[in-house]
């Protein structure tokens, strides 16, 4: 299954900048190093935000239980800036009333 609508998908810059590629954010920063290791800094959140955008429209979706709308896990793999790749599941929602998902979250994948 694949992400609905992802070629419409939203990412909001401020989940980039001030949480997924955030060294300071309380919980975003363990994702931050994630990211980083993967050549991803607070300046390519641009990059970041392609990246995520094509993992939303190729990777692996399933609908996941929510009372907020829609909600998919995507599971795949990103390229890196450093050519480094790693699996990573990006979390997406679509909420009531709209058809256009947004991202939530993105973290490391399962190894496999």
């Amino acid at each position: 299954m694949r992400l609905p609508h992802a070629d419409q998908a939203f990412i909001d810059p401020v989940k980039l900048r001030g949480y997924l590629l955030s060294s300071e954010h309380p919980v975003g920063q363990a994702k931050a190093r994630f990211f980083k290791a993967l050549g991803f800094h607070p300046s390519d959140w641009l990059r970041l935000r392609t990246a995520l955008e094509r993992h939303g429209r190729f990777g692996r979706a399933r609908e996941v239980p929510s009372s907020y709308g829609r909600k998919f896990a995507v599971e795949g793999i990103i390229e890196g800036l450093n050519g480094r790749q790693a699996a990573v599941v990006s979390v997406w929602i679509i909420l009531p009333g709209e058809a256009v998902p947004r991202l939530v979250t993105a973290l490391p994948g399962a190894r496999e």
